[in-house]
């Protein structure tokens, strides 16, 4: 008989479960299911948004949004269309209930264990395929898998003694190359941000056209600082990789903003004799206000919005 037989939601960054289904069988099988969860939890943010790992008689299938993921467990000959509108329902509804403040801040497993209830009456109404036929539409779904299928995770791969690593250069059915990293998508853009990725550009600008007209001067008069011109191109070079770190993600992310913030410290205190007070302090301060601005947009799953 194909059904779903238990789901969880859990915590992208560092796997915590922060809701599960509590009705886990004691067969040998789901036992072995409940391993595969626990080792998939701990990879989730090196894979792909929506996957599946065939596990004998039972697949798990998860879809991760927002920095959280949404993990079902059901039998092989369930349909892959239907488990994954089942994972798609939970991820709307535990969007609608819980800001991610919480979801963020949570620190004892479980801390949302109420959401039972909703995955329970979902749960109900996915095994009992009649009752779906007449508000779901198909056609839609299937094409939509067809189009991006998830990823095939093999059970080989889970037991690999370096985890999921080589999978950041696998291939991804319908995206091409992945990897671990540059898969990450950041968290929606805040007004802060806006307004932080605008003065940076603004600062940019102000070095550049000061680097030209260094170089004018430099020109001009033999016995100008040739690194005074240095500094300002630097000073335009920070100012723009604060705005792409903004934009994009790359590893180890933080640690390079805070490493542009020095280097735009260090131009504006070598260009002291240049610039007058307010001067530094609006660049120095622009450079701190975007370096907390890229540490606070953190990377994220599949955008709310996502339809299996």
């Amino acid at each position: 008989m194909s059904m779903i037989l238990s789901a969880s939601v859990v915590r992208v960054r560092d796997g915590l479960p922060l809701s599960a289904s509590t009705d886990y069988e004691q067969s040998t099988g789901m036992q072995e299911c409940r391993k595969y969860f626990k080792m998939l939890s701990k990879k989730l943010s090196q894979l792909p948004d929506r996957c599946t790992l065939k596990t004998g008689q039972y697949n798990i299938n998860f879809i991760s949004s927002l920095g959280v993921s949404y993990m079902m467990l059901c039998t092989e000959n369930y349909p892959s269309v239907l488990a994954f509108c089942f994972l798609d329902e939970l991820q709307k509804e535990f969007i609608t209930t819980y800001n991610m403040m919480k979801t963020n801040t949570a620190i004892r497993p479980y801390c949302f264990i109420e959401f039972d209830n909703f995955i329970q009456r979902t749960k109900q109404r996915y095994n009992n395929t009649r009752s779906l036929s007449t508000k779901m539409n198909l056609a839609d779904m299937q094409t939509e898998i067809k189009l991006r299928p998830p990823y095939q995770i093999s059970v080989s791969e889970l037991g690999s003694a370096n985890g999921f690593s080589h999978i950041s250069v696998g291939e991804y059915k319908g995206t091409g190359k992945i990897s671990a990293a540059p898969h990450q998508r950041l968290e929606p853009v805040t007004l802060p941000g806006i307004v932080s990725f605008v003065l940076s550009l603004l600062c940019g600008a102000l070095n550049l056209i000061r680097g030209f007209h260094a170089i004018e001067s430099l020109l001009q008069n033999e016995g100008e600082d040739f690194s005074y011109v240095i500094a300002f191109f630097l000073g335009t070079a920070a100012c723009l990789y604060q705005c792409y770190l903004f934009v994009y993600y790359t590893g180890w992310r933080n640690a390079k903003s805070f490493l542009t913030f020095g280097l735009i410290c260090l131009c504006n205190m070598y260009l002291y004799e240049l610039r007058n007070l307010w001067q530094l302090f609006f660049h120095v301060t622009v450079g701190a206000f975007s370096t907390l601005q890229i540490r606070l947009r953190q990377p994220q799953g599949k955008s709310p919005d996502y339809n299996v």
